[in-house]
């Protein structure tokens, strides 16, 4: 979680340096289970993780692979709608139960961002085995599955 707006300038040197080293850039989207029901949401401020402050980011560095971590709720349009513009612009699903998955989350991860979802359980706040158990319930459709846990990953980090 970063405690910085993510489209601040002050941050640019560091996405140029990434940028310069074609690695991607992880940003954390939407609410946190961090502090969630504490006073004060343990000082944690959830404008600082709205995903639409990432699309300058993505129009600065058009060449460095952007995460957005989280499916971004309660912003998941957002996300979603930056996903499908930019092309270098990806969505993790780790972070969320797969069980509270909205639907349009699971049609875009069939159809249009099939290549730009990844796989993670955010462990240890969710365990692999459960995330992957929840996600298993979800219609997804096979071929999709395999991108979604190993291939896209595989492609964005160029393993």
């Amino acid at each position: 979680m970063q405690d910085f707006f993510p489209n601040d300038r002050m941050a640019y040197p560091l996405y140029e340096v990434i940028a310069e080293a074609k690695l991607p850039a992880i940003f954390h989207t939407g609410q946190t289970g961090v502090g969630a029901g504490t006073r004060g949401g343990g000082g944690i401020r959830l404008k600082y993780s709205h995903p639409m402050l990432l699309d300058d980011v993505a129009v600065d560095f058009p060449d460095m692979p952007i995460i957005l971590a989280h499916p971004s709720f309660p912003w998941q349009d957002e996300a979603l709608s930056i996903a499908t513009h930019k092309p270098q612009v990806y969505i993790d699903l780790s972070g969320w139960s797969p069980k509270y998955f909205p639907p349009l989350l699971v049609q875009y991860a069939n159809t249009l961002l099939k290549d730009k979802v990844l796989f993670g359980s955010d462990y240890p706040v969710l365990s692999p085995e459960r995330w992957i158990e929840e996600f298993d319930k979800l219609s997804i459709k096979p071929e999709v599955r395999q991108l979604i846990m190993k291939t896209n990953a595989a492609k964005l980090l160029q393993l």
